[in-house]
């Protein structure tokens, strides 16, 4: 995954939202942090993961990945936000957990990373938000495509006054 046009996209559409919602001199961190948790809970939802209760099956795979993306967006701009946006993806390895730990460990890094914005707190979260999509069966490419995708639609909405 090409980490560094990744960062660069993410942060030409945060740079824009600042510039026409006049936010020079708002605090966004803990907005994003929040938005990054909402948008986790809303893919959690996508899969049913935690369902037990349901026989329903998960959405569609691209609407689960569309989600995910929506993730990532909040998870990139958290990274721009401190200046950390500079990753080595060959550490950032491992291997997926069951789908209902996955996400609980994303939640956790991404309290922790909101309590210490640190690089290695960053990189954690990043590491398991990764992961998370491993487990969910997308590859690299399909991230990337998504993303890509996405952040075209998020300029569109900027364009409509969204």
């Amino acid at each position: 995954m090409n980490m560094n046009m990744l960062f660069k996209m993410q942060k030409e559409l945060d740079q824009r939202i600042i510039e026409e919602h006049s936010l020079h001199n708002e605090e966004l961190f803990e907005r994003k942090i929040l938005a990054l948790l909402v948008e986790v809970g809303e893919l959690a939802n996508e899969t049913r993961c935690f369902k037990y209760w349901s026989k329903k099956g998960a959405s569609p795979k691209e609407v689960i990945l569309e989600e995910y993306v929506d993730g990532l967006h909040f998870i990139l701009s958290l990274g721009i936000e401190k200046g950390f946006e500079t990753i080595d993806m060959d550490h950032l390895d491992g291997k997926p957990l069951d789908t209902v730990t996955a996400f609980f460990n994303v939640y956790s890094f991404a309290i922790s990373y909101k309590n210490e914005p640190s690089q290695r707190n960053y990189e954690k979260l990043l590491v398991e938000f990764l992961l998370l999509a491993k487990g969910l069966g997308y590859s690299y490419k399909e991230i990337e495509d998504a993303y890509v995708k996405k952040n075209t639609v998020n300029h569109e909405r900027q364009n409509s006054g969204y």
